[in-house]
């Protein structure tokens, strides 16, 4: 049975450690935490660990190279590891959805993501799943490179822990059933959760 590999995308260094760009890292820092599971080694330019998650055999990884390269690290650790295309996960943030907001999809373009972009280069695909976590539009006329590399504010990381939880929810079912019921089930704002 062949792993699953499931990747956070990010910037490497403290400096970028809380910054909405790197909450692809929080994400499956935050998984792996869920599950005892530790980054204790480095592996073709990623932070990696090893584990189980849901009786599933899985590699989580954070590319430590900059955003925009990210696709070189993620394409040789599929390799090395043998992970078929449907059973790699690519994390990452997104202007255009709203903070509390996960979605899911079993395939699609870069978005003008320059990380995304790096990655389905490097693949040679487009059709990996992925989640992409908002982080929504910037304030007024600031301009996107910037707001993407400021940190979170203290009541948007409440909100974020929160997300970050949902998001844990969605790759779990991924993991169990696949990525259509895991979709149906979490495709939506935490908002939405909570009132139900």
């Amino acid at each position: 049975m062949s792993r699953y590999l499931i990747v956070g995308l990010g910037n490497p260094g403290r400096e970028y450690a809380d910054n909405r760009h790197n909450v692809g890292y929080r994400c499956v820092e935050h998984l792996a935490a869920a599950h005892g599971i530790t980054f204790g080694r480095r592996q073709k330019r990623n932070a990696v660990s090893l584990g189980s998650i849901k009786e599933r055999s899985v590699i989580l990884a954070k590319p430590r190279t900059y955003m925009n390269k990210s696709g070189g690290p993620v394409a040789a650790l599929a390799r090395f590891y043998r992970v078929p295309i449907d059973r790699l996960l690519v994390v990452y943030d997104d202007l255009d959805l709203p903070p509390g907001t996960t979605r899911l999809r079993p395939s699609g373009g870069s978005g003008g993501h320059r990380g995304m972009r790096s990655v389905i280069q490097q693949l040679g695909s487009r059709e990996f799943p992925r989640m992409r976590i908002g982080i929504g539009r910037p304030p007024g006329r600031m301009d996107p490179a910037d707001y993407v590399l400021q940190d979170f504010s203290d009541a948007e990381e409440e909100l974020l822990e929160r997300t970050l939880e949902h998001a844990r929810g969605a790759i779990e079912l991924w993991l169990e059933v696949g990525v259509e019921e895991a979709m149906s089930r979490y495709n939506r704002s935490i908002e939405d959760d909570s009132a139900n």
